[in-house]
């Protein structure tokens, strides 16, 4: 058995069709990692997806109510990215719904790993950059609200800015917002998180490991959490589309080791979710995303 939880959802699956963002990835995990007989079946955990009102801590009502209702505008649609269907609605409900698990179970149990989720460019009033809702911060103020945390750190390794979940939080001194990005790449608008870390183009493994070191650093040196929230983007691997970054497989898995391993020794509750990862071919990016698992196992038996 995993020294921690699983969290999926058969729902999670944007249902996209041919689209760069493989949607599909979230099933495609969940089976390798079965396949792999790294986990059972016992080791996942189905969420119920979040509710409105869940939606609504982090999200106006009248673009939750569009999202419901199916009445965005053309340029609504434009700036999300992906086409609008039920399906795909469900789908953020759901990733919202495991990410608010995924920090629960964070809060008991040291860790947790959401399978989905990570959908930082979703911002109180529209979408954008295929994030029509921010799960992180819907997670993060459903356990302020339910006072399971007062302070939370989002920590955010995706190559794209995480522009939606800084202007979310901006101004909220019981949230810090770490992003470390290719700076030169989408959006062009950078909100300013608590600390932004911009990074040349090329940026490979050994600079990107000591910048994110000396960041998270300074960030616990300003700030200590309840709770981190882990956004481990797959597209700062050398073979991404949407990338311009060029981090190998081995310097990824140290990314994880190095945000995950800070908080455990800190004694930080920390649950990761998926974003982006656009690989040229899905299967790597599914390899970035199970080989995260592998190296949260490794620490947590290794510090049980």
């Amino acid at each position: 058995m995993l020294p921690f939880r699983l969290v999926y959802h058969p729902r999670y699956d944007l249902n996209l069709g041919a689209h760069v963002f493989p949607s599909q990835k979230f099933r495609l995990l969940r089976d390798r990692l079965l396949a792999t007989r790294f986990c059972a079946e016992t080791d996942f955990i189905e969420p119920e997806p979040a509710t409105d009102a869940d939606i609504l801590l982090a999200h106006d009502a009248a673009w939750v109510m569009k999202l419901r209702n199916g009445t965005l505008s053309y340029q609504e649609i434009l700036r999300l990215e992906i086409p609008y269907s039920r399906q795909t609605i469900e789908a953020f409900w759901a990733a919202a719904g495991g990410t608010i698990l995924a920090a629960r179970i964070a809060l008991e149990s040291r860790f947790a790993f959401n399978a989905g989720g990570g959908f930082h460019h979703g911002f109180a009033a529209h979408g954008e950059g295929f994030c029509a809702i921010n799960d992180i911060a819907v997670a993060v103020r459903r356990l302020q609200k339910d006072n399971a945390i007062r302070r939370a750190m989002i920590v955010d390794c995706d190559v794209h800015h995480g522009n939606g979940t800084a202007a979310l939080f901006a101004g909220d001194p019981s949230v810090f917002t770490l992003s470390i990005h290719q700076y030169n790449n989408y959006p062009t608008e950078k909100p300013l998180s608590s600390l932004d870390i911009h990074l040349a183009d090329g940026t490979q493994d050994r600079e990107y490991l000591d910048r994110l070191q000396n960041g998270i650093a300074a960030a616990l040196s300003m700030f200590r959490p309840d709770l981190i929230i882990y956004v481990a983007g797959a597209d700062p691997y050398c073979e991404d589309q949407l990338g311009g970054l060029s981090l190998t497989f081995q310097g990824l898995m140290e990314r994880d080791r190095l945000v995950i391993g800070t908080s455990l020794r800190e004694r930080i509750p920390i649950a990761s979710v998926l974003a982006g990862g656009y690989a040229v071919n899905v299967e790597d990016t599914i390899t970035i995303h199970a080989n995260m698992a592998k190296v949260a196992k490794e620490l947590l038996l290794g510090c049980a």
